[in-house]
């Protein structure tokens, strides 16, 4: 029978006055209740707070271990909402007393996601309510966590006397924060719309930019931006930041998040002990997976033994190699099975066993790309498969500048990436180093190639977009095939790719795309400002071509990457 919960309307909020009661009273159903109903609400305020680091995991488990073990202490249930964000605010800000405010290491951020990313990718936002979700990037610690509560106030999930009683603040003094808020996001905003334009000053400018957000960078972008009539100028109208937020519902809890309720480093039987002998008690779901070896499901993930809530699988990870079917053993000599999208997954957590060593790895990529010819301008081109899609995440966020040697960036996931060229023979003409792609697990497909013209088409009566008699040429390698404006890939698992810039100058933007952004992109013809429609590379299986320069190995100069290999 299911508990009749009593709402207390409050502006735009809603608080469970029955449930909050009944697990003060030692209800562990309504405790349970109350963890799977607020977690995904406490997700988003620590993950915008914290801009997805990787202690997110962390600050979100004491949140909730903090208000389960202190529920009883709550005078008032109609101020659940409040009392809960105060606790994580107060967690958000003693973790960074805790911390150095030292850079991320590398290899932290490469574990940490951008929840600016995470916000565009997993609600699959477009236009202006992606550059708002962008826009948050720019924004100091301080701004950001008072930004995850407004969030919740422009959706309504929380009143203005919430938001200041989980600030710390009075209602006035939280008015003129959120105004200034308010006024440094659209500042950041316009940061976000002049970086996606095309302004020679501003390229010129960001030479030296690492791409990755900063109150320094911040503040010489804003001073551009007011000084550039390109920049400045806004071809449509902008709509207030509140307007869009509303539209942009919460991020879901990632696949991947682990909340222990395992009280500490208690045993099964202290802990059993200790529920029995309180007044808040533990939910029965806790509780079982505490005491006994089963699984059950709540809060969107999974209990297992040992009271953490955790997930078999994230979004963004290569799928596991599902049971050969017949329709899978038939296929060309050379190619893996392929995996089917909807294949059902374990949920034990026991790792999988490791393949025997004497057992040879099939190779999927037995065609490689190769120099090829042209399409004619107004050859439209083939139909582009549509390939599975969960996400893809960027160690540089949704957009990777990289424009000198050395840069990189991590690509994980299963869908599509834009990798989009500028030459630059003006600049430094001559033999071109190609970028590579290393330490790829799983699959890596060429899929389509557009922007309307490829690379050599002719942009005068002696030039190309490879340059011309007066700036010098830009050279590739023998045998290495051509590039396009835009190259479409499609990745199941990962890849970096590394720019090895050490000859001929030039750049490449890394986007994580859609199919539906590829499709559109391969069928603009000429008619429409382009050169030529697209080309389709694509044939929907494993025989696909794989892109030049890929190895699954991690050399130490990426430069080194054969031209042809077989993955």
């Amino acid at each position: 029978m299911t508990r009749e919960r009593t709402y207390v309307d409050e502006g735009a909020g809603r608080q469970w006055r029955s449930t909050i009661a009944a697990a003060q009273a030692g209800d562990r159903q309504a405790l349970d209740e109350l963890v799977e109903g607020w977690l995904p609400l406490v997700y988003n305020v620590v993950g915008r707070a914290l801009n997805g680091h990787a202690d997110v995991d962390d600050v979100v488990q004491e949140t909730m271990l903090r208000a389960v073990d202190n529920l009883g202490s709550l005078r008032a249930p109609d101020s659940f909402r409040s009392w809960l964000f105060a606790i994580a605010m107060r967690q958000i800000r003693d973790r960074a007393r805790r911390k150095q405010p030292a850079p991320l290491e590398e290899s932290a951020a490469h574990e940490a996601t951008d929840f600016a990313e995470l916000t565009v990718l997993r609600l699959q936002l477009e236009g202006q309510r992606r550059e708002v979700a962008e826009a948050v990037r720019w924004l100091d610690a301080e701004d950001r966590q008072l930004l995850s509560l407004w969030w919740l106030e422009v959706a309504g999930e929380l009143t203005r006397r919430e938001l200041a009683a989980a600030a710390g603040i009075s209602r006035q003094h939280a008015a003129v924060r959120v105004q200034r808020v308010k006024e440094r996001l659209e500042t950041a905003r316009g940061i976000v719309r002049a970086l996606d334009g095309a302004c020679p000053d501003l390229r010129e400018l960001t030479a030296r930019w690492n791409g990755r957000p900063d109150s320094v960078w911040r503040k010489r972008l804003a001073r551009h931006i007011r000084g550039c009539g390109y920049c400045g100028d806004t071809r449509e109208a902008v709509v207030p930041a509140e307007r869009l937020l509303v539209g942009i519902a919460l991020v879901p809890i990632p696949v991947g998040l682990t909340l222990s309720l395992a009280l500490g480093g208690k045993t099964a039987v202290a802990a059993t002990a200790t529920a029995t002998a309180t007044s808040v008690g533990w939910s029965a779901k806790v509780m079982a997976a505490i005491t006994q070896p089963a699984v059950a499901v709540t809060a969107g993930a999974t209990l297992v033994a040992g009271g953490a809530y955790v997930v078999t699988q994230s979004p963004d990870a290569p799928p596991r190699a599902a049971a050969p079917t017949a329709a899978s053993t038939a296929r060309p000599q050379g190619t893996a099975p392929t995996v089917s999208p909807t294949a059902t997954l374990s949920p034990s957590p026991s790792p999988s066993p490791s393949p025997s060593p004497s057992r040879k790895t099939e190779l999927y990529g037995t065609v490689v790309d190769a120099v090829d010819r042209a399409p004619d301008p107004n050859a439209r081109p083939a139909a582009l498969p549509h390939r599975p899609e969960s996400g893809i995440t960027s160690t540089w966020g949704a957009k990777a500048v990289m424009q000198h040697r050395g840069e990189k960036v991590t690509l994980s996931g299963q869908g599509y990436i834009l990798v989009r060229w500028q030459i630059s023979p003006q600049s430094r003409p001559g033999a071109l180093v190609m970028p590579t792609w290393t330490g790829l697990k799983g699959r890596l497909f060429h899929v389509a190639s557009g922007g309307g013209r490829r690379m050599d088409d002719t942009t005068g009566p002696d030039t190309t977009g490879m340059g011309g008699p007066a700036t010098g040429y830009t050279v590739l390698p023998d045998g290495t095939q051509q590039m396009w404006q835009n190259e479409y890939f499609y990745v199941d698992g990962s890849v970096t790719l590394n720019q090895n810039e050490r000859g001929a100058d030039y750049g490449v933007i890394v986007f994580p795309s859609t199919w539906d952004a590829a499709e559109k992109d391969v069928r603009t013809g000429p008619g429409q400002g382009a050169t030529r429609y697209g080309q389709v590379r694509d044939d929907g299986k494993d025989t696909a071509p794989v892109p030049q320069y890929v190895t699954r190995g991690t050399p130490a100069d990426p430069a080194t990457v054969p031209q042809r290999s077989r993955v």
